[in-house]
């Protein structure tokens, strides 16, 4: 069994982490900011000094860190896992980043004999503590059969879609689709709510039908209660749709909806609520509606 490194332990890398050493694999964690391995030590992970440590320590090198300046830095800086990692290694990123970027962090570890797979992940904090991400992947065939035991105990649909890459320009569609839905939810509860209607019961009547969705199910009562605890915080998606909408203007795709998402979240990063789970996309919908936002 290969020996594992993870860089990122963040809300949805502690516990990937995690399911990687209750697997079984031998893990070497670090994390930019000290004192988040407490739980993962306890389970058996050894905490490494630098990135550089934990290449050094592992055969196969996974990151799941905010953005692609920060995935940069933690394989290419200085004591970055790349000034580690042997010859024949792996580089697994789980960070959602931009997918020009990704293919040329792929050719340098290329050029160091190393291996690269792009793997951006969906499902939130509880796809990650339960094993069950959705996994967007791109790479070669053979670096992405090797890494599939290792995606595999972080998640349970994997989807290989190409060369590097391919797995972050999968997941930027992902962040669009998702950002239409959450608006679509937003609207519902505050007409719902505005029209008297016991929003609970409302929500069980529509996830019987063509309406429902993991978003319904699992967010909704947050957009009711006005408390948005994480999830997945809205500047970081507010990040993702950044990516998303370079790449739509680079290939001369409108994204109208994606769009008014971002301009929302902005406002909500602007007004000190870019922490909170992007469930408080309702809070504009809410305000503009006249309740509390």
């Amino acid at each position: 069994m290969e020996r594992i490194g993870f860089c990122g332990l963040g809300t949805m890398g502690q516990y990937m982490a995690a399911n990687l050493r209750k697997a079984g694999f031998e893990v070497t964690v670090w994390n930019r900011t000290p004192g988040k391995a407490g739980d993962l030590v306890a389970l058996g992970c050894r905490e490494a000094a630098t990135p550089a440590d934990v290449g050094r320590s592992a055969d196969i090198v996974v990151t799941c860190v905010s953005d692609t300046p920060d995935v940069e830095a933690v394989l290419f800086g200085p004591q970055g896992v790349a000034s580690g990692l042997a010859a024949g290694g792996m580089v697994i990123d789980c960070s959602t980043i931009s997918p020009d970027a990704t293919r040329t962090f792929a050719a340098r570890l290329a050029q160091q004999g190393s291996g690269w797979v792009d793997a951006p992940v969906s499902g939130g904090s509880e796809g990650a503590k339960n094993g069950t991400l959705t996994v967007m992947v791109g790479g070669s065939d053979a670096d992405v059969e090797r890494a599939r035991p290792v995606l595999s105990a972080m998640g349970k649909t994997i989807t290989h879609f190409g060369p590097a890459g391919s797995g972050q320009a999968v997941k930027a569609v992902n962040q669009v689709v998702i950002s239409g839905v959450y608006l679509a939810v937003a609207e519902g509860m505050v007409l719902s709510m505005k029209a008297g209607l016991d929003p609970q019961a409302v929500v069980a009547a529509l996830g019987g039908g063509v309406a429902g969705s993991w978003i319904l199910a699992n967010r909704s009562a947050k957009m009711v209660n006005n408390v948005y605890p994480l999830g997945f915080k809205t500047s970081l998606h507010l990040k993702d749709l950044g990516i998303a909408l370079d790449m739509a203007r680079a290939l001369g795709a409108s994204l109208p909806v994606t769009s008014l998402a971002a301009q929302l979240e902005a406002g909500l990063v602007a007004r000190g609520y870019g922490d909170e789970d992007m469930s408080n996309l309702a809070r504009p919908i809410r305000q503009l509606s006249g309740m509390e936002g």
